[in-house]
């Protein structure tokens, strides 16, 4: 085991390795595939390091084009570092293996579930799953269900179309379309719809996988002259669950077979829910019937998360992974700060938690700011006390000129000081700057203005809705 010293150095070391990969490879790819690792394990005695993806398919891929050169660069930045391994996290379940195989029975048909040198589970037949209990559950993660996923205005079509979906009686659309940017929740819902579904009916078969994943294996099945027991396997489930569609872009002859399959089991009633980053009009190079299959029942759109339903998300995670304490000005620092998508919010909250325990350190906003710097950065979008001033004006019905006004009317005053305290609170401008972006005025006074609206917050409810719509606006 590492000391806690140790285990800052090399995540230090990864850091600065991080930084330098983004260079050479570029932001997209490193985003994709360098991004997700996590560091594991490092044996003195034999100088390995082990490195994590998700994911097999992400391991294979990165190990095939970036093991030379990780390799190096540890060994660079820690001659310590003589053999980089890099492997699927054993924290999470690997892909179901789709290859089929003689003599083997699928999980829901009573194998034995996975032992934990056993491949990661990955002896289950063609990704089904079901059996014994959900948790064992081949290929659906446990802590992904309805009960841990969290609704807001943002989400609520394609939670409860989800809900209905898993549901006993038959649902009135299908299939289902799951649309979201990356980090929405589609992958959650998916899960999700597998438990409650496997909870109804505990003898189902059910088939997970990502599009990407569904390639491969095709092409597997394609090149062993497997094709017609890959068919009838896939048409078998009663329950389909396929994400990241918008992979199978440009592949005709995959597209063909997955039109064909949700043909057949649409005709036996059987439940198919897809999920993508793109509404199903948007998938170039997907063939017009395909399309026309994955639009003909219900899209529903995942819309980033709202304010409230951030800081919904972060208590309810906090409130269930940690015993440590975490300020409520931090909780509402990360959901205000951190709005591209959820996976970051939720990863930001994780790592801060981490930091603290690791350092004895408290988590506070001041930690918050150091230690998510490049997460935080990426989200920010730049405010301007300009763009303050003028919605500030155009919420309260003031003159823009009264901004900088020597005027001290209670209705020119009051408006004023909330333009200088969302400077405060949106931009990184110092007191000094604010005031000068406000007619010249004193530091002195933008710190009594932010004072002033702080305390008006917690007491006045009116003053505190007139904040929060003006955050949002300015947000959005």
């Amino acid at each position: 085991m590492l000391d806690d010293q140790e285990a800052l150095d090399l995540a230090a070391d990864w850091a600065d390795i991080s930084t330098g990969l983004r260079k050479d490879i570029g932001q997209q790819l490193f985003g994709q595939w360098i991004k997700p690792i996590q560091l594991g394990p490092f044996c003195k005695e034999t100088g390995t390091l082990d490195l994590y993806l998700p994911t097999e398919f992400s391991a294979n891929w990165v190990a095939d084009r970036f093991a030379d050169r990780l390799s190096l660069a540890w060994k660079i930045a820690r001659p310590d570092v003589r053999h980089v391994r890099i492997l699927v996290h054993p924290g999470r379940r690997a892909m179901p293996d789709l290859r089929l195989g003689e003599g083997r029975r699928a999980a829901n048909d009573g194998a034995a579930p996975a032992q934990p040198g056993d491949a990661l589970g990955m002896g289950a037949e063609f990704g089904a799953v079901g059996g014994a209990g959900i948790g064992g559950a081949v290929g659906l993660d446990p802590s992904l269900t309805f009960q841990t996923f969290i609704s807001g205005t943002s989400n609520v079509l394609a939670a409860n179309a989800a809900q209905r979906m898993a549901a006993t009686e038959t649902p009135q659309f299908a299939p289902l379309y799951l649309k979201g940017a990356t980090g929405q929740g589609k992958t959650h819902l998916l899960h999700a719809i597998g438990h409650a579904y496997l909870s109804a009916h505990p003898r189902a078969r059910i088939f997970y996988c990502s599009a990407e994943r569904f390639m491969v294996e095709f092409v597997q099945a394609l090149r062993q002259n497997q094709m017609m027991e890959f068919k009838g396997r896939l048409r078998g489930f009663d329950l389909l669950l396929v994400d990241d569609i918008q992979f199978i872009i440009g592949k005709a002859s995959a597209q063909e077979e997955l039109l064909y399959t949700i043909d057949a089991l649409l005709a036996e009633g059987k439940r198919l829910v897809f999920a993508a980053d793109r509404a199903p009009q948007a998938l170039d190079g997907v063939e017009q019937r395909l399309l026309s299959r994955l639009s003909m029942g219900l899209v529903a759109d995942i819309t980033p998360a709202d304010i409230d339903l951030r800081r919904s998300i972060l208590e309810s995670r906090l409130a269930r992974f940690s015993p440590h304490h975490v300020p409520a000005d931090v909780i509402e620092f990360l959901a205000r700060t951190i709005n591209r998508n959820v996976r970051e919010l939720v990863g930001g909250l994780n790592k801060l938690i981490a930091y603290a325990q690791l350092t004895g350190q408290a988590v506070s906003l001041q930690l918050a700011e150091e230690q998510l710097t490049d997460i935080l950065s990426a989200n920010r979008r730049r405010i301007t006390i300009d763009e303050i001033q003028r919605t500030v004006c155009q919420f309260y019905r003031v003159d823009r000129t009264e901004m900088s006004s020597k005027r001290r009317a209670r209705a020119v005053v009051r408006p004023r000081q909330v333009a200088m305290y969302l400077a405060k609170v949106l931009t990184p401008r110092s007191y000094p700057e604010i005031g000068r972006k406000f007619g010249g005025r004193d530091h002195s006074t933008v710190i009594h203005a932010v004072r002033l609206i702080e305390d008006l917050r917690t007491r006045d409810s009116d003053m505190d809705g007139d904040v929060r719509s003006l955050l949002r606006q300015l947000e959005s």
